[in-house]
């Protein structure tokens, strides 16, 4: 589920993450995380049902456009390690 093949952003062009009304104030830290929980979140249940995780594509992107790479990183880390405090 996190190996380094499904951290690469898919090909194609993106452009920034449409609004979302959730998160209507300049600070984006929370889209970040949440969108960053909702990605793991459809991969895994993704893959309980077999199914392809294209549909999850949409997460990857946003995190990946409004997250700090740092922050990434430690979550992924913390994943792996069974630390992350995030309920996935």
């Amino acid at each position: 589920m996190l190996d380094a093949d499904s951290q690469k952003p898919p090909k194609g062009k993106w452009s920034t993450p449409p609004f979302d009304p959730r998160f209507p104030n300049q600070n984006q830290t929370q889209n970040c995380y949440q969108n960053f929980l909702d990605y793991h979140r459809c991969v895994k249940r993704m893959n309980r049902r077999g199914k392809s995780t294209q549909p999850c594509e949409y997460y990857f992107r946003v995190f990946h456009s409004l997250c700090p790479m740092s922050w990434v990183q430690r979550w992924t880390d913390q994943i792996q390690n069974g630390t992350f405090a995030g309920k996935i």
